[in-house]
């Protein structure tokens, strides 16, 4: 057979390659698309496409004290939010220069800023760079998180356009403004405004609204109180790119740069208010809708009380804690309806956050007795029946009295005034622990409690806010009493219920003044002689074992107050109990809120001024405040704790380090700080 011609064997192989060559590309090209769709696809199928509602009515709970007076949680201040159109111009200017100068030109993503992007992240190798508009801003800061990736890139500019489809350019720009975090706990400029400048936003010169928008690249970095100077050079460049962006005359950004911007430091609140403010969001959050937009909540909290609790438990902490190894103390004051007029959680607010007065559970000691007794007046014993305070032994448990003394037959009244364990341990044996578990319940108790002899001693562990609310119900004669620090919520459709539990009470009847009067012995002439006021004062000492907690719980005419002393770590302190440091922080606190109570019920008595909140009152006259402590009869151990006289203004210059400690406010010049609650200038005399 003769072979074709060489030239026709070339051509019919290629011929009959391309074919196959044509369909592999093709089949490539298919196979790149269907991936690429089917990522697409996963991509879309994961994403939120969030509603109109999620961006521009997001949930913004404005707490204020009773009087109306801010509140802020530790890291997270944002005031009501202010339109873009109710902004001044020079801050809106003055973002969109710096951020996203193409933002009324572009539809969410701009594929210029992209580009730009995608150049410098390949050079580096990585993503260095965002090139994200305003949109795309706002979608990470509501939506996504601040991870750097492709993935997340893609979702976001999905996102961006989905919400530049169905909201307005005015819409985003006022969501953004009123969202961005600012540093200092900063979010949205509203808040940054008040808290670097103290001015409302409509307030702000052109050189504040340029730093705060350069801080938004940066806000850690740029922050003024941190570093002025970071601050100042970063609002040169967005001054400098007013100019670029027409906005800003030549003269007016050298005027600006001239005269710079300089913070200063105003305390929306005091830090101390953080545990209750923590407390009370954590409450509202869950029975407010995520899109309710402004939530104005009003609180119980009344500042003064807030401030004397403050400063009487850090200055009684500075003055003992090392000696009696006691590192932590807390405190709650609520009235007789369970509204929480003051709370401390711990020595120092910024220090820890842990909230030791609502979330730690510790030992009550004898501070549980209360419902050992309550529960023996349930089955019919009076005060002046008798039990035997004498040795007992349950299966092998031996409680012993403090101090290992016994009194044989005593009346209920004598055996609660003294705290005697045993004469306690034998009548909840006669009761029964099962009643005793029913009386707790009664007084309104939700702690968990173990049906065990040991219960009748207070080994069941118990916070300090429940334990105050179930002696709240006694001063009240109705029980439960809910322990509450919501007054009033209102959303932008209405009100907002603030009692969703909806519980009934119930009256304690005859029993409330037995009650009471076994509550009055213990300060009298029990072991609570140290919290002794010249009025009437009742409540119950608490001693765990080893002095690990140490509780005063009690009240007068207007307050229920408790408080706990202990460590964080459950070590034992020196000999304190609850006739000790606590019935001194409880004796000091309510001696001094009685002079802010007479004040509100008679408004031309003398008011009790800052520079006596939470200090000593010995040495002072009358109306000032409360004449010094009366201790009737306070054993020798407690006169070690009688305050110092506090310095008086007359009396030389003031305690710098401290008084800069204790008020952000202080002014070294002439010793002066500013109330929280506003007027005069106030003389340190701590």
């Amino acid at each position: 057979m003769n072979a074709p011609p060489a030239g026709e064997s070339d051509n019919g192989q290629q011929a009959s390659r391309r074919p196959r060559w044509g369909y592999a590309v093709a089949a490539l090209l298919c196979v790149v698309v269907v991936a690429s769709a089917s990522i697409a696809a996963g991509f879309v199928a994961v994403f939120h496409w969030p509603s109109a509602a999620e961006v521009t009515s997001r949930r913004v709970i404005v707490m204020t004290s009773a009087d109306g007076r801010a509140l802020s949680r530790k890291g997270s201040l944002q005031l009501a939010p202010v339109a873009a159109k109710d902004m001044p111009p020079d801050v809106l200017d003055a973002v969109l220069s710096i951020e996203d100068r193409r933002f009324y030109r572009h539809h969410g993503v701009d594929p210029l800023s992209m580009l730009r992007a995608f150049r410098e992240n390949t050079a580096a190798g990585k993503v260095v760079a965002g090139g994200s508009t305003i949109t795309q801003q706002l979608v990470k800061i509501l939506f996504l998180g601040p991870q750097r990736t492709y993935k997340r890139k893609i979702q976001e500019a999905a996102m961006s356009l989905w919400i530049e489809h169905g909201l307005t350019k005015d819409e985003i720009l006022t969501s953004y403004l009123n969202n961005v975090y600012l540093g200092a706990g900063t979010v949205g400029v509203p808040a940054a405004a008040k808290v670097y400048f103290g001015k409302d936003v409509g307030d702000l010169s052109l050189a504040e609204a340029a730093m705060l928008a350069g801080m938004i690249n940066a806000p850690s970095h740029d922050d003024p109180f941190h570093d002025l100077g970071a601050a100042r050079k970063r609002a040169v460049s967005v001054i400098d790119a007013m100019v670029a962006n027409g906005k800003l005359t030549d003269k007016d950004a050298l005027v600006a740069k001239l005269h710079p911007a300089t913070p200063v430091s105003v305390e929306i609140a005091p830090a101390s208010t953080g545990w209750f403010a923590d407390w009370v969001y954590n409450k509202a959050a869950p029975i407010i809708p995520a899109t309710s937009g402004t939530v104005r909540l009003r609180t119980t909290l009344d500042l003064r009380l807030q401030e004397l609790a403050t400063n009487i438990v850090q200055s009684t902490l500075a003055k003992y804690g090392s000696e009696k190894n006691a590192g932590q103390a807390a405190l709650v004051a609520m009235r007789t309806d369970g509204a929480v007029v003051a709370m401390v959680g711990g020595r120092n607010y910024d220090s820890s956050q842990y909230n030791r007065a609502v979330d730690a559970e510790r030992q009550p000691g004898s501070a549980f007795k209360l419902f050992d007794y309550y529960a023996a007046l349930r089955q019919g014993y009076t005060p002046s029946d008798t039990v035997l305070d004498a040795p007992i032994d349950i299966r092998g448990w031996h409680p012993e009295n403090y101090g290992h003394r016994h009194r044989g037959e005593v009346t209920l009244s004598e055996a609660f005034a003294n705290s005697l364990n045993d004469a306690a341990v034998r009548l909840s044996q006669q009761v029964g622990i099962g009643e005793v578990i029913a009386a707790a319940r009664d007084l309104g108790l939700r702690a968990p409690l173990k049906n065990n002899p040991s219960l009748a001693l207070g080994t069941a562990e118990v916070t300090l806010l429940d334990l105050t609310s179930a002696y709240a119900a006694v001063r009240a004669g109705q029980a439960p009493v809910n322990p509450h620090g919501i007054a009033a919520i209102k959303t932008e459709s209405g009100e907002v219920s603030t009692d969703p539990s909806n519980a009934v009470q119930h009256s304690l009847g005859q029993l409330q003044p037995e009650l009471i009067d076994l509550l009055r012995g213990v300060v009298e002439h029990g072991t609570g002689r140290a919290a002794a006021l010249q009025g009437f004062a009742a409540g119950k000492t608490g001693t765990a074992q080893d002095y690990r907690d140490a509780w005063f719980v009690g009240f007068d005419d207007h307050l229920v107050v408790g408080v706990w002393v202990g460590n964080d770590d459950h070590s034992p302190m020196k000999n304190v109990t609850g006739g000790s440091l606590p019935a001194r922080i409880w004796k000091d606190f309510l001696q001094q809120a009685e002079v802010i109570a007479t004040a509100d019920s008679n408004p031309s008595a003398p008011r009790a001024t800052p520079s006596t909140v939470g200090q000593s009152t010995v040495g002072q006259s009358r109306d000032r405040t409360i004449a010094s402590d009366q201790e009737r009869g306070a054993s020798a151990s407690d006169a070690s704790l009688a305050p110092a006289p506090a310095e008086t203004q007359s009396g030389g210059q003031c305690n710098v380090a401290v008084c800069e400690q204790f008020y952000h406010s202080f002014r070294s010049s002439d010793c002066s700080y500013q109330p929280y609650w506003g007027g005069p200038r106030q003389y340190c005399a701590r």
